[in-house]
């Protein structure tokens, strides 16, 4: 291997790197990376306008969290280093291949599959940003990578502009920290979290890093005080042990401060003492125990935050005991017990501290995690051979894609561009003909990828088709492209109609609804908006029409039925109950149902009904007695619909009013609702009386099963001694 010269203020990171390499738990050869910086630099050399001696430096120290922070081997080692190189073009991807094996060859290939997210939007799609990023890749190293070169940069930022700080800490904040929560990285997420808050909120943050400082004398002396009698007791029982304190972070502090709305100094648990004891695996619950017990014979323990993740670990592997004491002068302390193979899997972020939280987890997650803390914890040649097929199969029914500014999009697996198109909007999804995805044309049918960016192409004359229900799968799409082809119908049914009225008049045959009936039963139609629609859409013909008119008159008059002309309201509206459409049911469910109860009339539950259909609101039922029935009837009588009362077992019951009048005295209201509820069993929903000159007047709704059931309670109300009259009110609201 040629010799390789390094500058003086690259070879301290060199060097630093080759002694972490050398402590790795499967140590990794310096000739590896001498090999890869050699590569990098010859690759710089080789182009002029490439040499970057920052991205050089950059990488070296992304190495450096790989290796000593995250314990990953040297395929990671070199992915970390070579990949930035190709990303920007100095290394050609192929070279890779050619001159390093195949799986560093295909994590630098993951790596590059992550883009560059719109910042703009990462905050109100973080979950699916989160979610984009395990899902991109399919090996977790490629993710852990990323988290280390992320943390690089953010230990970085005070070189960046005010711009790019901001816009890199809230990235991180909204992408980076949470997915090193969900990995169960503690400390790499606490520090992300915290150089965040640095350049995001940094009046809090330098407030608060103030008063750590201020207090971290006397809180050293504390600590001292605190742990001295429990190192003694340590001592006394021969145990090999370490003892520490960890402060909370800076984040975690105005967290907690934000939430409960309190000051610094009245959180308590600023800090926590961590014992860490030396044990052979035979005896680690034992010492642990042993510990427990020192501690909690010094100090007074609280037992509702005493936690034992020893004898039943986390289904992640944590493994600790933790125990609040309070001391004499009632300051209250954490301590958790825990041996020197339970800190280092803690401390590597496999005992997903997430989860120590509260938060829930994926149940897959669950299983992905406790992979990875079976390879960290036993580091061996095996281990490190298993995370090479490990691969992240996490969503994988929902698909990440993204529009031409870099809004994050989350589908199901299989949607297609059109899904995507009424995604975004339904008039784009409407006027769809296609998409650019990633540069290329591509039709409407074209099913997506994730990391797809996706630009529709529309246009104004373009509609939904019966056909487009072939191919999409979002109930957004589907609903949006049977709605557009209903309302098409509708539309040209509302012209069809005004067609065939124009021609009764030229025929000089009056317009009723009997008349559609018999044509529609004639035609073996369904609704009267398919008979408008043939004929706005010239599919039937209106000499055929006519023909037909004259048969069934013929037909009728030959029965000696009444010609058809003008018939009365009384007739025509009977008629409805025997269009050949399908019946509406109606119960008691109708208000919160596609249909509602007309206020006009007020139907109760034995009325004779039927149904119209609004525009706007769904089908309004109405009493065939309503007194807009012969107006609604003769404008719009293809909209009815024939309608009955379903659960005429007496199960289903109906809201109603009564009006009620008579002479005042003390105790008339608990008269009358005795009565209605106590003697007829009703639910009454509201009684409002008003009095007035000795004489009271108002309305009770109630609820009753049918007519009968309503006239018997009326009967009982005029029964009351003092109730003038009591009567049913179909109009209020």
């Amino acid at each position: 291997m040629k010799k390789i010269i390094i500058p003086n203020h690259i070879l301290s990171q060199y060097r630093r790197l080759v002694r972490y390499c050398s402590m790795a738990p499967q140590p990794i050869e310096t000739q590896l990376v001498r090999k890869i910086y050699s590569f990098i630099d010859d690759a710089c050399s080789n182009c002029a306008h490439c040499r970057n001696e920052a991205l050089i430096l950059h990488s070296l120290q992304v190495a450096q969290v790989t290796v000593n922070e995250l314990g990953l081997n040297e395929d990671s080692l070199a992915a970390s280093m070579l990949y930035k190189f190709v990303q920007i073009g100095t290394i050609p991807i192929e070279n890779i291949e050619l001159h390093f094996n195949k799986k560093i060859f295909l994590l630098v290939q993951e790596l590059l599959k992550i883009p560059d997210f719109d910042t703009a939007h990462s905050g109100s799609n973080a979950e699916n940003f989160r979610k984009l990023l395990l899902t991109l890749v399919s090996d977790v190293r490629v993710i852990l990578i990323k988290l280390a070169d992320r943390l690089f940069v953010m230990r970085n930022l005070d070189h960046e502009t005010k711009e790019s700080q901001l816009k890199i800490a809230r990235e991180t904040f909204d992408l980076y920290g949470p997915i090193g929560h969900r990995l169960g990285l503690y400390n790499l997420k606490s520090e992300l979290e915290d150089l965040s808050m640095k350049y995001l909120n940094p009046e809090k943050y330098f407030l608060i890093e103030t008063k750590l400082k201020e207090t971290a004398s006397a809180r050293n002396k504390f600590i001292k005080d605190f742990t001295q009698p429990i190192i003694e007791g340590l001592i006394k029982q021969k145990l090999k042990f370490e003892v520490k304190s960890r402060t909370k972070s800076i984040y975690s502090i105005w967290n907690k401060m934000n939430k409960q709305g309190i000051d610094f100094e009245e959180i308590y648990d600023v800090f926590a003492i961590r014992i860490i004891l030396e044990s052979k695996p035979s005896k680690e619950k034992s010492d642990c125990w042993r510990s427990f017990s020192i501690v909690t014979d010094l100090y007074q323990s609280n037992p509702q935050r005493m936690r034992d993740w020893i004898s039943v670990p986390k289904s992640t592997g944590y493994e600790s005991l933790h125990a609040t004491v309070v001391t004499t002068s009632g300051k209250w302390v954490e301590v958790q017990i825990r041996t020197a193979r339970m800190n280092e899997i803690a401390e590597k972020g496999l005992a997903a501290h997430w989860k120590y939280k509260g938060q829930q987890a994926d149940v897959d997650l669950d299983k992905l995690l406790d992979k990875i803390r079976e390879i960290l914890e036993a580091p061996e040649k095996e281990s490190i051979d298993f995370i090479d097929n490990l691969r992240l199969d996490l969503y994988s029914n929902e698909i990440f894609v993204f529009t031409p500014k870099g809004e994050l999009k989350k589908l199901p697996k299989g949607a297609t561009v059109l899904d995507f198109a009424f995604e975004i909007h339904s008039d784009v999804g409407s006027k769809c003909i296609g998409a650019k995805i990633n540069g290329k044309n591509v039709p409407i049918r074209q099913t997506l990828n994730t990391g797809d960016k996706i630009e529709i192409i529309t246009s104004k004359n373009q509609k939904p088709k019966n056909d487009w229900l072939d191919f999409v799968i979002t109930s957004k799409a589907i609903n949006k492209i049977k709605l557009a082809i209903k309302e098409e119908l509708l539309a040209a049914a509302e012209d069809g109609k005004e067609i065939f009225k124009r021609r009764l008049r030229n025929w000089k045959i009056p317009y009723n609804d009997i008349l559609v009936n018999n044509l529609i039963h004639h035609l073996k139609l369904k609704t009267s908006v398919d008979f408008y629609y043939l004929i706005s859409s010239e599919k039937i013909s209106l000499t055929d029409i006519k023909e037909t008119i004259f048969k069934i008159n013929s037909e009728q008059l030959g029965s000696g039925a009444e010609k058809i002309g003008e018939v009365p309201i009384e007739k025509v509206i009977p008629s409805l109950q025997n269009k050949v459409e399908d019946t509406l049911l109606i119960d008691e469910k109708a208000a919160t149902m596609v249909y509602k109860l007309a206020k006009c009339c007020n139907p109760s539950f034995g009325d004779d009904i039927f149904g119209f259909v609004t525009i706007n609101d769904g089908i309004k039922v109405h009493q065939i007695n309503c007194p807009n029935a012969k107006q609604m009837l003769s404008l719009y009588g293809y909209r009815m619909v024939k309608a009955r009362w379903a659960g005429s077992d007496g199960k289903s019951f109906f809201r109603t009013a009564i009006k009620v009048k008579g002479s005042d005295e003390i105790g008339i209201l608990s008269k009358i609702t005795d009565v209605i509820s106590k003697d007829l069993k009703v639910n009454v929903i509201s009684v409002n009386l008003n009095s007035s000159n000795g004489y009271f007047e108002g309305y009770i709704k109630l609820i009753v099963k049918d007519n009968a059931h309503l006239d018997a309670v009326i009967n009982k109300l005029l029964r009351v001694k003092k109730v003038i009259s009591a009567v049913r009110i179909d109009n209020l609201d």
